[in-house]
């Protein structure tokens, strides 16, 4: 299983990455972590034309899906601004998109890429403004009782899901669900 946590610098990915991470510890399993920061310091990518970009993101997902065919769960934590790169990977692994994003200003303004893609289906929504309750890592499945999953167009725009009759469609938890 791949967790790929998407969004702006500065907008939480890294931070509900670690608490993914901390709460699949606690079940005995151990993931594998690949955040962009350390990527990028790990390759000497400071790159951020979106040649780069784009190098870095296929370099995290080279590591995701190697890992995965490894049976391992890994959870990524990437700026990842490319809807078009997120989508094919997303096809191919299978893999949970958490998009992550707020409106506060948080000081990493100035590493926001203007190119940046939205998720517009089939993915998770959580936005980090204000106060973040992080006790949903802590329940049986913890990504449902977080947020919705969207898997209609009109997610993209309203932030909320709107597939079978609208509203907030629950994640199913077999679909989903944190081992």
């Amino acid at each position: 299983m791949i967790y790929w946590f998407t969004g702006q610098p500065g907008h939480g990915k890294t931070t509900l990455a670690k608490a993914l991470i901390a709460h699949l510890n606690d079940q005995g399993i151990e993931p594998f972590h690949v955040d962009g920061d350390d990527l990028r310091a790990l390759t000497s990518n400071a790159d951020y034309s979106r040649a780069g970009r784009e190098a870095n993101i296929r370099r995290a997902q080279t590591i995701a899906h190697y890992l995965h065919n490894q049976n391992r769960i890994v959870v990524v934590s990437l700026v990842a601004p490319y809807r078009k790169l997120r989508e094919e990977f997303k096809a191919a692994t299978g893999l949970t998109e958490v998009y992550v994003h707020t409106t506060e200003a948080r000081g990493r303004e100035a590493k926001h890429t203007s190119d940046y893609e939205a998720p517009v289906t089939n993915f998770i929504d959580i936005d980090t403004k204000g106060e973040v309750d992080f006790s949903f890592v802590h329940s049986t499945d913890p990504v449902s009782s977080a947020r919705h999953l969207c898997t209609t167009p009109a997610c993209s725009s309203s932030r909320r899901c709107t597939r079978g009759g609208g509203g907030n469609a629950p994640l199913s938890s077999a679909s989903t669900a944190f081992p």
